[in-house]
């Protein structure tokens, strides 16, 4: 299959482009349809499905999808279909637990020694099976002193000695606002690390800037960024150059995929994924099994298949490439290892 067609898109890390490409990001099913060269008539039902859980890919990572093929990996995360208006039952609004683990708005802790700051409820993606798209985002702090109070229950509680930079994606905010929330954190005398989970590198790679790298490394905490591929397609050279200038920067890079059925359900692209990981520097974390949120049972997978993937990896990969294969069970103490 063809890739979609686009202009040569040099990666200028500055605060302005990869703005640029979340204002210039695909909104309308229709929009996606035809830049794809898909069937109009999968439009109407993504309008649909789309209601409650808008769409929204950047066109950095359109451009790795391929033409006419309904049934892309990348096209099948992101194009709303009408499998998310149906409620199977086990499949709710919160299964990770996220509402019963909140310490005050915007700060979660289901795990010891550590803690997690839900920074922003923008993403530069929708992904379609997106385990917080009902989360309560206009309840969490946004500027750096109404974090304050999140920043000072830390302080009080010794046993946390890392923090988490989540969302929604905290990349979507700028680097002057996450400088200082780092700045923040970092006067907690008992924090050792800074984590941040995004997604940016990975949709637009124009994100990792020289402020990015700047504020990661520019206190005494040790920084750590886990990005979130879930297929060897999502890495094109440019995405490549970009995980490079982290790695380069001395900052640890893992990653996380999610298995999900049409998309990396197979042996063949589990492996190619983490091959592809490993020679970027870049270390296979976790493979998790789908978050059963209420809109993605069309993408899970039987744990026994996720056991049969990774028994074949380890007979294929060396063994830092293999991901541990995890599920978040809300109220335990950590995430169940199944493999």
């Amino acid at each position: 299959m063809q890739i979609v067609a686009a202009p040569a898109r040099p990666v200028r890390a500055t605060s302005r482009a990869w703005r640029d490409e979340l204002r210039l990001a695909i909104r309308d099913p229709a929009q996606l349809v035809a830049a794809l060269e898909l069937p109009p008539q999968q439009v109407e039902p993504a309008r649909r499905a789309s209601a409650g859980f808008l769409l929204f890919a950047p066109r950095p990572y359109v451009a790795r999808m391929r033409r006419g093929d309904p049934t892309d990996p990348l096209l099948r995360q992101v194009l709303p279909i009408e499998s998310e208006l149906l409620t199977p039952q086990g499949f709710t609004s919160d299964p990770v637990g996220d509402e019963s683990a909140t310490l005050t708005p915007g700060l979660l802790q289901k795990y010891n020694s550590r803690a997690l700051l839900v920074t922003t409820g923008a993403c530069a993606v929708h992904c379609r099976y997106c385990f917080r798209r009902h989360f309560p985002y206009s309840e969490s702090p946004r500027s750096p002193d109404e974090w304050q109070p999140a920043i000072d229950r830390i302080a009080a509680d010794p046993s946390i000695d890392e923090a988490i930079l989540s969302g929604g994606d905290p990349l979507t905010l700028v680097d002057a606002h996450l400088a200082e929330l780092a700045c923040r954190l970092a006067e907690v005398p008992h924090l050792r690390r800074l984590r941040v989970h995004t997604r940016l590198p990975i949709m637009i790679p124009q994100r990792v800037t020289d402020e990015l790298l700047d504020w990661l490394r520019g206190t005494r905490l040790t920084p750590v960024v886990v990005v979130h591929a879930n297929h060897a397609q999502e890495i094109d050279e440019p995405t490549a150059a970009a995980l490079a200038r982290l790695v380069d920067a001395g900052i640890p890079v893992l990653n996380q995929t999610v298995l999900l059925a049409g998309v990396n359900d197979s042996t063949e692209a589990l492996i190619d994924l983490s091959r592809r990981l490993v020679d970027l520097r870049v270390m296979p974390y976790y493979l998790h099994q789908l978050d059963r949120v209420q809109g993605a049972a069309h993408f899970e997978v039987p744990v026994s298949r996720g056991l049969e993937l990774i028994d074949q990896m380890r007979r294929a990969l060396p063994g830092y490439a293999v991901p541990r294969y995890v599920q978040e069970v809300a109220g335990e103490a950590n995430k169940v290892v199944l493999a």
